[in-house]
């Protein structure tokens, strides 16, 4: 079975030794994803907004492993404060409503960068 990797460019792959998102037959794995913005910018004020951060570098990833955001069977978001829930809920439903894959979120102490208020790891089961 072959075994396919990507990476989506963040400093944390390489120093962390890890990829972004991995393929092996039909199943697709995405590590736990932040809202790094592109370079330049900065990371998006809202819980919401870097959801759809996160969703973007998540699907990009997907889509370079041959699968897609209809393809997604598991979601786990991990956000700060659990007053942003129905916010990335929200922009979760906008990104997955489709495929309404199960779904867990955990308030959890703090993310690797104090400004980051939300991370989303995938799981996806594609046809072939």
């Amino acid at each position: 079975m072959s075994r396919r990797q990507v990476e989506s460019g963040s400093p944390y792959e390489q120093l962390y030794g890890f990829s972004r998102g991995l393929r092996r037959g039909t199943r697709v794995e995405v590590a736990g994803t932040a809202p790094i913005p592109p370079p330049g910018e900065e990371v998006a004020a809202t819980a919401y907004e870097q959801m759809l951060r996160c969703g973007e570098i998540v699907t990009r990833a997907l889509d370079q492993l041959g699968s897609s955001a209809d393809d997604v069977v598991r979601t786990r978001m991990f956000i700060t404060d659990a007053a942003d829930a129905d916010e990335v809920g929200r922009a979760h439903g906008e990104l997955f409503g489709v495929a309404r894959p199960v779904a867990t979120m955990v308030v959890v102490a703090g993310l690797l960068d104090p400004a980051w208020r939300v991370e989303l790891e995938v799981e996806a089961v594609t046809d072939g």
